[in-house]
């Protein structure tokens, strides 16, 4: 059973924006079941940006499925634009999971912002002072999330939508010193362990789109730098499961 997904991220929404990216997703549902956003929405994460993007992607004739990033937690308004974009019909993941039926097929979503930590054999460890323990701790604690998430999960096809990076294969043309701090390899761990279809990310404005998990689910990092289009259209299903 096919399912096509569209996804953007790091849109970075603000008053200057207003009304000029509804009109980029005209027709969308012609060529998408789904519409995933994979955070930095906003540009400084207050409660106006984020009735901005409310208004933006409201009412689309698909589904809308949206975690936050770094950016929306800026003002520690959060929680506070986590309900405007529900009460306009976005579905926000907070490290849980949520199905969404498209056609004869049902789609497995699990994810929430993620975080960061580096990756295996040049990572931040859990070890030495509490302030890094809790560093690394955050990321460990998000990755058993999704792992139970993806566990729990009896759906067609399962992604995994995220705003930190699960590789550094999409990280290249990000300068190597902050990679740790573009994701970590706990959260490809985490999706290995369960298998998925696909994993969505954002953040990395000078990366790659595409990249694979050492358990080989595939990688996308769709920040609009990156993209430069109002989003990306990948295929779950068939014979030729790859982005069009």
């Amino acid at each position: 059973m096919k399912i096509r997904v569209a996804a953007v991220g790091d849109v970075h929404l603000g008053e200057d924006i207003r009304g000029r990216y509804r009109p980029r997703l005209t027709g969308i549902e012609e060529r998408a079941d789904v519409l995933l956003l994979a955070g930095d929405l906003t540009r400084h994460g207050t409660p106006e940006e984020g009735r901005i993007v409310a208004d933006e992607f409201r009412d689309l004739p698909v589904p809308v499925v949206a975690v936050l990033g770094n950016h929306d937690h800026q003002s520690d308004a959060e929680d506070e634009i986590i309900a405007v974009l529900r009460d306009a019909g976005i579905q926000v993941l907070e490290d849980d999971s949520m199905v969404i039926p498209c056609g004869e097929a049902r789609l497995g979503v699990v994810g929430g912002k993620g975080f960061c930590g580096g990756f295996a054999g040049k990572c931040a460890s859990e070890f030495g002072e509490p302030e890094m323990k809790a560093f690394v701790r955050h990321t460990r604690e998000i990755a058993d999330l999704w792992h139970k998430a993806l566990k729990g999960l009896d759906t067609d096809h399962r992604v995994v939508l995220s705003h930190y990076s699960p590789i550094k294969d999409t990280l290249a043309g990000e300068p190597p010193e902050i990679y740790p701090f573009l994701g970590s390899y706990l959260l490809a761990e985490a999706v290995d362990a369960e298998g998925a279809d696909l994993f969505i990310h954002g953040h990395a404005h000078a990366g790659v789109e595409k990249g694979v998990t050492p358990g080989g689910v595939r990688v996308r990092n769709v920040a609009l730098p990156v993209l430069r289009r109002a989003y990306a259209v990948y295929r779950l299903g068939g014979d030729d499961p790859e982005g069009c």
